[in-house]
């Protein structure tokens, strides 16, 4: 009898493939042995430098599914970025599918970030019978700490700061079964084997108490400053409904003014005290759990005095840790399930970065009881390392933006997730600026971006600069081929870079502060040939040794050339006069010819007398800085004097403008004389006003009105139909979603940042892109 051979599509076939991505730490090893046997493959899947390898050997249609789900039904917290498959000799030998140990070689994944606690642990955490109710360090492949607990990749448990609790009998068993959703989750723990808590009094010794929980809650009732040790760092705490705790926390933490963060047990519990849409309780909730700036319901200040003076937004969000979620468990009385946080809860708790004044965040149990000494009254610690300091993301709605959300700060939730590029090229080390500094490590296709490092004013965040920077090289494993920094020689970020440029034996270069934020929106939307930018901000060096921070550039990759900025306004005082408005005012005024008004508004001030000679001299300096201008209007109506954090009188502007709704602009406000936009006729429309909030809401109207037509202008001229928003002072909504509007109703492609700050904050990658757009070029000269 002849052998009938089978059909093709019924011969086993075998395929290796790889998958990069967010892949490690995430479940997605016990997903594809699910998914295996789902549709009845063979083979084994592991851990690599790489990401995730895998053989199967099954049927074809069977193999051909099991690759479009690798994709579609990925879990929740991976990223597939690619996927790539290659077909290998099929060997009948092979049963089973087998979860390999990880193997060694260079690293090309990446880690993921830190995730808020999964409803799947939290239906755990409050149910009394199972066996980590109410423990505060519960967690799984869905959720929990990843970024700021490794050291190394790949991410296995013995490289993480989990190395040293060793699995009890039940978490091993979890840990090893592929069917159970901690299968390899490596923060896995429980009461019996895991990180536990202690209460400490402020000199060091351990509070008496059965319950550490309870006795924080109590000391927060009373009225006392708690530090408390989360995810990437410490937090200060205290009830937000007592004003007296307000107020010393800002004391003791000298923060006069800036606004504080508020965690709120749930969306129901938000309700009473901020606006909240739908998209923006999306956001929330979402596993990142950012602080998001929401508007204040009426009676905010009332009853939550001294969180967000000045300002019509506060900052909210919702627990993400388990400690977190029990003080809240505490508050409303244990009760078991999670209905309870769909009532709302009266407990408003302060949630703000523990670090003295201008100081990188806390993050070690040693380090708090040195350095918040005289600010906590009590510390709520644990014994698991935090290796990565990572504050929280802070973020704000913005429905007109392709997807909906600005950040104003990039930190926890986010980083080291890779931001796309648009082409290969070499490693580049970018290390930011001065203000609300981050670094950028570029790898292949990927450009890292490190959590918001801060000011470099002191020692201490000059430290955490290096060691950021130092971290991304190591878990990335990359050496740079070139390291950019700042034009400006001074910075720190400039001189670390030359540092590390001598260790290592690269290149730097030097990339002008405006070129390297309008280069930052190229690199993320991954545009190619020129735009005309709009680069706004407080100050940054310019390429003729002047402060700049108004610009029009005409940006073609490494190239950069600047056609256009608003007119120069002086100085008086130089930074002093950044840091206290009135001062502006009176420049403003003097330009204008008015300082018999100057002397009228301000003479109570003991300086005006020197700042008015200054400016009768000639010798105070100028800036072209629109940061600068908006000082200068709220100096001018009287609105803030002097400031006591970077902002706050742009901030206190902007509230203020949107009380009188939408009012139309002066006509002929703002005069262009060529390349100068000059704001004098604006500011000198005001001087008479009376009330601050409708001078605010036409200095933002007419403003709006002048740079549109004077970007427009220049657009025709230069040929550009794309225009990019870049600059801290695009965080401000009524300026960047009005320009947006107006240039887009022209008929111009507008882009702004959406995966990183507008501001210093994202100018790293810019750093990062121009450095890499000029080694391109170069090796297109190369014979």
């Amino acid at each position: 009898m002849a052998l009938v051979p089978l059909p093709l599509d019924l011969e086993p076939i075998a395929r290796r493939l790889r998958v990069r991505g967010i892949v490690q730490g995430v479940g997605f090893r016990p997903f594809v042995y699910q998914l295996a046997l789902r549709h009845g493959l063979a083979g084994w899947v592991r851990n690599d430098g790489n990401g995730v390898e895998i053989e199967v050997q099954g049927l074809a249609p069977a193999l051909g599914v099991f690759a479009h789900q690798l994709e579609t039904e990925a879990p929740p917290l991976a990223r597939v970025d690619g996927l790539e498959m290659h077909d290998i000799p099929p060997d009948p030998r092979r049963r089973g599918f087998a979860i390999l140990a990880s193997a060694p070689g260079p690293v090309s994944t990446a880690i993921g970030p830190d995730s808020g606690t999964c409803p799947a642990c939290l239906a755990e955490l409050f149910d009394p019978a199972d066996r980590r109710w109410r423990y505060p360090f519960i967690n799984c492949t869905h959720c929990g700490p990843r970024y700021t607990i490794t050291a190394r990749l790949p991410y296995d448990r013995a490289s993480t700061s989990m190395a040293g609790f060793a699995l009890c009998a039940d978490c091993g068993r979890e840990y090893a079964s592929p069917g159970d959703r901690r299968f390899h989750a490596e923060p896995n723990a429980c009461p019996a084997c895991g990180p536990r808590l202690s209460l400490l009094e402020a000199h060091g010794l351990p509070v008496l108490s059965r319950d550490p929980i309870a006795s924080t809650l109590a000391r927060l009732r009373a009225g006392e400053i708690v530090a408390i040790k989360g995810l990437g760092g410490f937090h200060l705490v205290c009830d937000a409904r007592n004003p007296e705790a307000v107020a010393r926390l800002r004391s003791r933490k000298r923060r006069p003014d800036q606004p504080l963060a508020l965690m709120f047990a749930g969306l129901p519990s938000l309700a009473p005290w901020l606006r909240c849409s739908p998209a923006e309780a999306a956001a929330l909730s979402g596993a990142q759990r950012p602080i998001l700036l929401l508007g204040k319901q009426p009676g905010f200040d009332a009853a939550l005095a001294g969180i967000a003076p000045g300002l019509d937004e506060a900052g909210a969000m919702l627990p993400y840790t388990p400690l977190q979620y029990l003080l809240f468990h505490e508050a409303a009385g244990r009760p078991a399930g999670t209905a309870w946080l769909e009532q709302p809860q009266p407990l408003v708790l302060v949630m703000t970065s523990a670090n003295p004044h201008g100081e990188p965040l806390v993050r070690d149990n040693t380090e708090a009881l040195a350095r918040l000494k005289g600010i906590a009254d009590v510390l709520l610690v644990h014994d698991r390392d935090i290796l990565i300091r990572c504050d929280d993301s802070v973020l704000r709605w913005r429905s007109d933006l392709p997807g909906g959300l600005q950040f104003l700060r990039r930190a926890r939730g986010f980083t080291p997730r890779a931001l796309p590029l648009a082409g290969e090229g070499p490693a580049v080390l970018a290390l930011g600026g001065h203000f609300k500094t981050t670094a950028c490590l570029t790898r292949g296709r990927e450009a890292f971006v490190s959590q918001h490092v801060g000011g470099l004013d002191n020692p201490a965040a000059c430290v955490a600069l290096e060691e950021s920077a130092r971290h991304l090289m190591g878990i990335l494993q990359q050496r740079p081929a070139l390291i950019a920094h700042d034009a400006h020689p001074d910075y720190y970020s400039s001189r670390l870079a030359l540092q590390l440029a001598e260790e290592l034996n690269v290149p730097t270069l030097a990339v002008q502060h405006h070129h390297a934020h309008v280069a930052a929106v190229c690199a993320e939307h991954r545009l190619e040939g020129p735009v005309l930018g709009f680069a706004a901000d407080g100050v940054g060096l310019g390429s003729d040794g002047q402060p700049w921070g108004g610009e029009l550039l005409r940006v073609d990759g490494a190239a950069c050339e600047r056609i256009g900025h608003l007119a120069p306004l002086a100085l008086p005082g130089g930074d002093k006069a950044a840091r206290e408005p009135w001062r502006l005012a009176v420049a403003v005024l003097h330009a204008l010819g008015r300082t018999d008004l100057a002397r009228t508004r301000f003479a109570d001030e003991a300086a005006l007398g020197p700042v008015l000679a200054l400016l009768d001299s000639g010798r105070a300096g100028t800036t072209t800085s629109l940061g600068r201008w908006f000082d200068a209007c709220a100096g001018l109506l009287g609105i803030v004097r002097r400031i006591s954090y970077e902002g706050q009188a742009a901030m206190q502007l902007e509230a203020l403008a949107r009380r009188p709704g939408c009012v139309p602009p002066l006509e002929e406000s703002c005069a262009s004389a060529g390349p100068i936009l000059d704001l004098r006729p604006l500011l000198a429309r005001l001087i008479q006003e009376d009330d601050p909030a409708q001078g605010a809401a036409l200095f933002h109207a007419t403003l709006v009105d002048g740079l549109a037509r004077w970007i427009m202008l220049h657009a025709q001229a230069a040929g550009l139909g794309r225009v990019v928003l870049a600059g801290g002072c695009l965080h401000n909504r009524l300026l960047a979603a009005g320009l947006r509007l107006r240039l887009q109703g022209a008929g111009l492609q507008v882009f702004e940042a959406c995966q990183l700050p507008a501001g210093d904050g994202g100018i790293a990658l810019g750093q990062a892109w121009v450095a890499r757009q000029g080694a391109a070029a170069d090796s297109t000269k190369a014979p």
